[in-house]
């Protein structure tokens, strides 16, 4: 498992330059010859003999793969498929069944003969696009339709359906602009400055960002999780690795020209604002308190990152098109101040629901987790205080027992994993003793991860709540809980990442080369629970699923068309805690029947359905009183969602705005968390019951 804080552009517009044939606009060359190296050469041979001695996937290099290799090179340039022409597609059919043989005989050509035809048609379509921003060229009375994902559609035919798709992208962009609030007379420099940035970073890509490229369509292929750095993405992998990080701690990645967020970090900037989520998609990017935007649409993810990142106590300003919303959505901007992301505010903490105590009875302790984190260096150091999840959570559950609190939430929803060792330790805060994991290699050989302490910190009722954001390390100490029968699992089935990938400096293989070879992240181990189920694809199934929790296969492992597949291998020997078992039937109706009647609970599904909605409508109108009619229903909408829902919290009508959505976003985050609480709470009473016991005292949990 590697706990990775910075996601490269493995797929994504990417974009280089020379100069560029006829017809289209001429930019200044790249700041080296765009052809393979010698280093490059020297790579390629370590890295097929890392993927065939060591890769836990055992793939064969042959005509298959190599059709694979090509096809999700050509994907990777152009994912939206308007580009490339079709004709160009056939001529590269001769590379087919060839680049197997090319990549074992250190053959790089073929991508860059490749990359240069893609140049030519970049800078076709860059000088399209500008003859369009003409007065008077586009007409926005004529009714058509554009189609924004382009991804499963054929490749132009010709130059004349190419010019078709993208005068449609120029009107939707235009139009997009316009509904988000940009003044009508400076629309057209901003898109021309748009086109123009696709062209001005192709004049800084290197020889080394197309090898890169090249070779993680080959990784790709093999598996999802295994990527190639060349020397300068592995500066920048290992400098976010870092927990000081100075930023806004977020990681990222490229998705049809958007640079989407995948997770927010910790502790971060951005984690503590509660303004930025994982799905969004950054616009543009401002420097300091006044610094006008810059428009960040189809760049390097690098560039981008680069533009975010800065100096401690820095501000920077993000235009972001929030989650599932239209590319004509207005967005919203945000500020957010550098800093580092700091241990301490990436720790657990651990808080109670106090309302359910005044509504029911019974005191129900939460404690949120946001990773699975470890001092190493203070425990090397041999810091009697160092911080660590295990450490931390143990200090709580003391504070929680002196609060008398009848039950416990574990939180790890966004949990993305982090240390093993201390998914382990934790896990052993909750069991008497036993294996907790066990990791599978890519010899088949087997070892086991175990609790190696007696006794527990919390013998009462114990509910772990999962999202599908929880992964890795949060995988693993959900399964162990599930696995024992220790504590009730909740929520949405999880991310579904249970692979290991170890990190690995291609020059330790090649010590006599002079220059760096970069970093290949290779996966090497699968896990398995201690049922011997994986948690790889499917991930943890909750025994309560929440509604609108159902497997989205768009999402997580189950969204990789080449993710390992699940597996199952001999159990490891243990014992389940208790004989019992506790009536997850009767559980789950008076779950289906409380959620039925709650406000938070039909908000959030409403809200699923209409982000659903959204992102089905593939054609957008190009016609403006359509297109704006079309905003207004959707804004509508959201506005009636909303407006329905704080009305059930009986806000004082004096808040300002600022304070009735933080007050919103508050109340939509502890929903999920209540009915979690909620689900414990009739657990705790049929316990009483059954035991003919009065009060809220519970001595121990057996399901």
């Amino acid at each position: 498992m590697l706990n990775i804080r910075f996601i490269p552009p493995l797929l994504g517009l990417l974009l280089a330059a020379v100069t560029l044939g006829a017809q289209a606009r001429i930019v200044e060359g790249p700041p080296e010859p765009l052809a393979p190296t010698a280093e490059q050469r020297q790579a390629t041979r370590i890295i097929l003999q890392l993927m065939r001695l060591h890769h836990y996937k055992r793939v064969d290099l042959d005509d298959a793969l190599s059709r694979e290799i090509l096809d999700r090179y050509l994907e990777a340039l152009d994912p939206n498929h308007n580009i490339f022409l079709q004709s160009d597609i056939e001529a590269f059919q001769r590379w087919r069944d060839r680049l197997d043989d090319d990549l074992r005989k250190d053959r790089l050509e073929a991508p860059f003969e490749i990359f240069q035809r893609f140049l030519t048609r970049l800078g076709e379509r860059i000088a399209y696009t500008e003859s369009l921003l003409e007065e008077g060229r586009l007409d926005f009375q004529r009714e058509e339709y554009y189609r924004y994902d382009r991804s499963e559609a054929a490749w132009p035919a010709n130059r004349q359906e190419a010019d078709e798709i993208w005068r449609k992208r120029v009107k939707n962009d235009w139009l997009s602009l316009r509904l988000s609030g940009k003044e009508e007379k400076e629309i057209p420099e901003t898109l021309r400055k748009r086109y123009d940035t696709l062209l001005g970073h192709a004049g800084q890509y290197r020889s080394e960002d197309i090898y890169q490229l090249y070779i993680n369509a080959y990784t790709a292929a093999v598996e999802p999780h295994t990527a190639y750095f060349s020397p300068r993405s592995s500066e920048n992998f290992n400098i976010n690795m870092s927990l000081s990080l100075e930023g806004i701690g977020a990681a990222l990645r490229t998705s049809n020209e958007y640079t989407v967020v995948v997770r927010v970090i910790p502790g971060g900037p951005a984690a503590l604002s509660g303004q930025l989520q994982p799905e969004d998609r950054i616009l543009a990017v401002a420097q300091g308190t006044d610094g006008p935007f810059i428009d960040v649409i189809g760049w390097r993810l690098s560039d981008v990152v680069d533009l975010i990142r800065g100096a401690k106590g820095s501000v920077v300003r993000l235009h972001v098109l929030p989650k599932g919303a239209p590319p004509d959505d207005a967005g919203k901007r945000i500020t957010l101040v550098r800093d580092k992301i700091q241990l301490e505010q990436q720790a657990a903490h651990a808080y109670l629901l106090e309302e359910l105590e005044k509504e029911r009875g019974i005191r129900v302790g939460v404690i949120e987790i946001p990773s699975f984190y470890l001092d190493i260096e203070g425990r090397i150091n041999g810091e009697q205080d160092y911080r660590s999840t295990t450490r931390d959570v143990r200090r709580l559950l003391v504070e929680l027992r002196e609060q008398k609190v009848d039950a416990i939430v574990i939180d790890l929803r966004g949990n993305g994993g982090g240390s093993l060792e201390e998914a382990t330790l934790l896990t052993g805060l909750f069991i008497p003793s036993g294996p907790v994991v066990q990791i599978r290699d890519s010899r088949g050989r087997v070892t086991v991860k175990s609790d190696p302490h007696e006794g527990v910190s919390w013998e009462g009722p114990l509910a772990v709540l999962v999202d599908r954001f929880s992964a890795s390390a949060s995988e693993i100490f959900a399964g162990a809980i599930q696995d024992y029968g220790r504590g009730l699992v909740l929520g949405e089935p999880t991310f579904g990442k249970g692979t290991v990938q170890t990190l690995v400096d291609l020059k330790r293989w090649a010590p006599a080369a002079r220059k760096p070879l970069g970093q290949l992240k290779l996966t090497t181990a699968q896990f398995f629970r201690v049922n011997g189920d994986s948690t790889q694809f499917q991930g943890v199934v909750p025994d309560i699923l929440f509604p609108g929790a159902e497997q989205d296969e768009d999402f997580g492992e189950r969204a990789y068309d080449n993710a390992l597949p699940w597996a199952h291998i001999r159990p490891a020997y243990f014992r389940r805690v208790g004989s019992g078992n506790p009536d997850l039937e009767q559980l789950r109706e008076r779950h289906r029947q409380r959620v039925a009647k709650d406000a938070g609970f039909r908000f959030l599904l409403a809200e699923l359905e209409l982000m659903k909605e959204m992102e089905m409508e593939e054609l957008l109108p190009l016609k403006a009183d359509l297109r704006q009619a079309q905003r207004d229903r959707r804004q509508e909408r959201i506005d009636t969602l909303e407006e329905g829902f704080l009305a059930t919290l009986g806000l004082p009508e004096e808040m300002t705005e600022e304070e009735r959505n933080r007050r919103l976003d508050e109340e939509i985050d502890r929903i999920v968390v209540r009915e979690a609480g909620q689900i414990l709470i009739d657990l705790v009473t049929r316990q009483l019951h059954q035991a003919g016991e009065e009060g809220p005292a519970v001595a121990s949990f057996t399901p």
